[in-house]
Order: C-alpha cells, then structure tokens, then sequence
C-alpha cells in the first residue's frame, strides 16, 4: 500500500538521507550505489482534475523516492502545475535538525522493554538477523518504537538501489514552485504524519514491524513494480501493488489510506469554494483502489477527471 513509499519518504526525512537517527549510538545507513550513466526515460503518470465554475484542482500522484533518469515533469504534468497559483503537498518538511529531533521525540522512549524484548522469539529473530545484513549496531534502535524500526528499516535496502528522495516528486515540484514563487502548503504536518505511526496500538505496531522485517527481501522488486506502474499511468496496477499490505495490515491501511484520503477528499471539497488553480501531489496509492481520494470525492458529488496525455 502507500505506506511503502510513506514510510520510505520518512525514512529519508528522520534519517536526514544518509544519517540514522541520534537517539542511540549511530547506526551506519548504507550508501547510495554508484550512478551509472541513465538514459532519460519518458513517464507519463497519471494526472486527474476536479473543478467548478472558477476552481480547479489538479490530482498528482508521485512515487516519493526515485531513481535517475524519469523524465515525468513535462507535458500534462508541467502544464497543469505552471497553471497552478499554488502547490500542496502531503507534508511541507522541516529542515533536517528539526526532523531529527522531532522522531527522536516521537520515535523513541527512554524507559520500559527495550524494543527486542517486545518482539516474539522467533520475530526477534529475524529482527535482530536484518539488523545485522544492514550492518546495524544491535543497540541502535534498542529503545525505538516498533513503527519507527520499521520505517529506518523500510529505507536500507532502497538506498542501496540507488532510490533517493531528492529525485522524487515532491523535491523537484517544491523546487520549481520555489524557483516560480508559488506558495507551498502541507495538507498534513510532520507531527500529525508521526503522529499516525505513534498512535497505533503497539500490538499494532509490532505487527507492521514484523512485516516489513519479513517484506524487506522483496522491497526491490515491488518498488520496481511501483515506479513500472506509475511511469505508465496504470493507477490499477499501481494500487494492487501498492495496497496488497491492507490486506496484512488493516489497522495501518485504515490510518495511512483510508482516514487520509477522506480528511484530504473533505479539504478539496472545502477549498472549491475559494477561487483559483491548484496542484496537488500526494503518493500515488492515495489516488488507486477503492477507497481513493477520487472515490471519497464521489461522496461529496465531486468528479476527478483523468487528465488525457
């Protein structure tokens, strides 16, 4: 589901890149492979619009980490944003520090069992075994919350593919706004998107360690598939990629899918009573399936047009 590339784009945020976080001993992040020489590949995602007499509100869904050599900011997608009087994203982030302190705040307790005393016998495990592949102190991410595990984890093995967040979406699309002087909201703060995580039960959260632990092997291949998907428009493909985990993880499906895309699909509705165009870009799996933001628009009686390109 989303929470693939949500918590890969965190990941990236909380670990300042290539940095773990500082409420341990340092766990080394792996560095990037070398960048061969990329031949610009054309991808033509997929664009929707929602409008009305004098509001337009243009749909993006991005891959929030990518690799070299996408060319997708152009055609349909180029036009629709220089159109655009103003950009919205999923979350405006805070500089690095801020970041940083911010999960260590959030992510990690001072007190109680330390994360591997949580964990059954035989998750723990497996657990500490892809602690060790990554070259993962032990007691680095001893006293962090099983959700922020998961997402320091969820990264490693796509950074060592090459994936960053400086070629995603909502790098390029804030710099072109910057560069245009476009004001840039957040339809979510970074407290409120941690505070997701932080608030799902830990039996929860337990769970959706032990299954990124066990998902981590394949994380190649299904962002591979993602970007496949996304590069070609197909949103149905996409979302049965990106959201087969509903299917492990309904409680985190609920929170990162499903809630999101009904408080966003009520923030549009809200936002067609003033004047104005507006891009908006959020992760691609919020815009494919059946509990999408087009379809919690359809209860508001709003219509999301897929852009033709």
């Amino acid at each position: 589901m989303d929470m693939k590339t949500m918590t890969v784009a965190l990941a990236a945020l909380l670990l300042g890149g290539n940095t773990a976080p500082q409420a341990a001993p340092a766990a080394p992040a792996p560095a990037p492979a070398p960048a061969p020489a990329v031949a610009t590949v054309d991808a033509d995602p997929a664009l929707w619009v929602v409008k009305d007499k004098d509001t337009t509100i243009y749909l993006f869904g991005t891959i929030h980490v990518l690799k070299p050599g996408l060319s997708w900011f152009d055609e349909a997608v180029k036009t629709a944003f220089d159109k655009s009087d103003q950009l919205v994203l999923e979350m405006v982030a805070p500089e690095p520090a801020a970041m940083q302190a911010l999960a260590i705040k959030t992510g990690f307790t001072a007190s109680g069992p330390t994360l591997p005393e949580k964990l059954g016998e035989a998750d723990r495990a497996a657990y500490l075994k892809t602690l060790g592949e990554f070259g993962i102190p032990a007691a680095a991410l001893d006293r962090a919350k099983p959700w922020m595990a998961a997402i320091t984890l969820t990264s490693m093995p796509l950074i060592k593919l090459g994936y960053d967040i400086n070629q995603g979406p909502e790098h390029v699309l804030t710099a072109a706004a910057t560069a245009a002087k476009k004001p840039v909201i957040g339809l979510e703060t970074a407290e409120e998107q941690l505070g997701i995580f932080d608030t799902l039960p830990e039996a929860v959260q337990i769970k959706f360690l032990d299954q990124t632990v066990r998902d981590l092997p394949k994380a190649g291949e299904e962002i591979g598939k993602m970007v496949s998907s996304w590069s070609a428009g197909d949103p149905d493909a996409l979302a049965k990629t990106m959201n087969e985990g509903m299917v492990e993880q309904p409680e985190v499906g609920k929170a990162l899918l499903t809630d999101r895309n009904i408080r966003w699909a009520n923030w549009i509705d809200n936002r067609l009573k003033t004047p104005g165009t507006v891009f908006i870009a959020v992760g691609a799996g919020h815009l494919a399936g059946q509990d999408s933001v087009q379809v919690q628009l359809g209860k508001h009686h709003l219509t999301a047009t897929r852009v033709k390109y």
